[in-house]
């Protein structure tokens, strides 16, 4: 994502206001909540002007600080953000209200929207709707890859990170989470002894007192919400047993949210792979519809996943209703997504000043993000293939898997509508809810005069 630009913070910034009370915190985090569109970028300069610029209560240097701490973390940045904020503001009471509160609006109406698309999936007039959404999202992840790659890739070892991470994806079909953790090894060696390699400026000089270290409360923290992650799937093992599908979107959200650096385009067409070829809970571009309604939507763009929850649940929904199954598979995969963000920041929040004199960990940091253009160079090649086209073909070649397109399979209208799109969000620069909905009428328009 896009770094947002905090240069306009006004002066006086650094001097904070008093600690709001309590209920001064859900208020202004209820507004956040309902108001966090676009993206990370978006979600954290609101947070920016709210908090520390027209309130206050965070200086200007303690929040980039934090903000930092926080692209080290797997996990959605931005929720991390506010739920550090809420913590520095009133512990462990205001950390769980802030990022609760950044995630509640967004979740129920992707929640909705979920409940609706699955009810209404195969009506023709909404199959038609979702043609043009896809043709639209298809141009949004091409935006972001250009994007993230100008910012990114600065020097020749990121340019090869991303080429391997791509190569490693698309033609070798590498594990998503072996490409993210390798990366991050590449990165803390070069950072230790090479941080040229990775363009790392030379940090600050380190404080010259460090707080001691936390060890009681990180591994209370540990504890505590590594029970609360554990919670819900040890209830499922013992009730519905490991064969269900609710015990396989649980444990496999589980392990997405250790590895999900570089944000929610990072892993989106892994999730996609494995939804529609490894589980069969989605069918071929259906991941890029969640994408579609995610992006409509106020929070973390990860709430796509909930999407996902949802419709593998609804389609296997034994001994519940579908409905009653759906809610359940949604309510699980929010839950296994973002109980570990409060895990992360509640054990390391008070390491943050240690933290960031890590060279080392920035080199990680740094390795991860250039791989992780590659990752979304894949999820564009990947939504391509299925938007633009109906069938497409893949062999194996020794160790190289090969995925092509059947020419006779275009789909022109699909492929109008993305030139359409790639020239309002490139040319016209419009923002994202407008263009999917300009996209998404002209797919309905299409759909009504077939």
């Amino acid at each position: 994502m896009a770094e947002p630009d905090l240069s306009t913070a006004a002066s006086g910034a650094d001097a904070t206001a008093p600690a709001p009370s309590f209920p001064e915190l859900v208020s202004a985090f209820t507004r956040i909540g309902f108001l966090s569109f676009g993206g990370p970028a978006g979600q954290i300069a609101l947070m920016h002007r709210e908090l520390v610029e027209e309130r206050g209560w965070i200086g200007e240097e303690d929040f980039l600080h934090a903000l930092n701490f926080c692209h080290l973390l797997p996990g959605p940045e931005a929720q991390q953000l506010a739920t550090w904020i809420g913590w520095r503001l009133h512990g462990w009471r205001g950390g769980l209200a802030a990022g609760l509160l950044f995630v509640i609006p967004g979740g129920l109406v992707i929640l909705a929207l979920s409940v609706l698309y699955a009810l209404a999936a195969n009506l023709g007039w909404v199959a038609a709707l979702f043609l043009g959404v896809k043709a639209a999202v298809l141009a949004i992840v091409v935006q972001a890859l250009l994007r993230i790659a100008g910012r990114a890739l600065d020097t020749g070892v990121k340019r090869a990170l991303a080429a391997g991470a791509f190569a490693g994806l698309f033609l070798f079909d590498l594990p998503f989470p072996g490409i993210v953790l390798g990366a991050l090894a590449i990165g803390m060696t070069a950072g230790a002894g090479r941080p040229n390699w990775l363009a790392l400026k030379p940090g600050g000089p380190a404080p010259t007192t460090l707080p001691a270290r936390p060890w009681r409360s990180t591994l209370l923290a540990v504890l505590v919400w590594g029970a609360i992650w554990a919670a819900p799937m040890a209830m499922i093992a013992l009730t519905l047993g490991q064969g269900h599908v609710l015990w396989q979107i649980g444990a496999f959200f589980s392990q997405l949210a250790i590895v999900t650096f570089g944000g929610a385009y990072a892993v989106l067409a892994f999730v996609a792979q494995e939804a529609v070829q490894g589980f069969g809970w989605l069918r071929p571009g259906e991941m890029a519809d969640g994408l579609g309604l995610a992006e409509t939507t106020p929070g973390p763009l990860i709430l796509v996943t909930q999407f996902v929850g949802y419709l593998a649940a609804f389609r296997a929904p034994e001994p519940f209703t579908p409905l009653v199954a759906g809610l359940i598979g949604a309510g699980l995969t929010t839950w296994v997504t973002f109980a570990p963000c409060f895990l992360w920041i509640f054990a390391f929040a008070p390491w943050i000043d240690r933290l960031g004199q890590a060279v080392w960990l920035k080199g990680g940091l740094a390795a991860v993000t250039a791989a992780v253009v590659g990752v979304i160079a894949n999820l564009t090649a990947w939504f391509a293939l299925h938007v633009l086209f109906a069938r497409v073909g893949e062999a194996e070649i020794g160790p190289i898997r090969v995925s092509w397109p059947d020419p006779a399979s275009l789909d022109w209208r699909a492929a109008l509508l993305a030139l359409l799109a790639a020239a309002l969000a490139f040319g016209a620069k419009w923002p994202v809810p407008r263009l999917l909905a300009v996209c998404a009428a002209g797919g309905l328009a299409f759909g009504l005069a077939a």
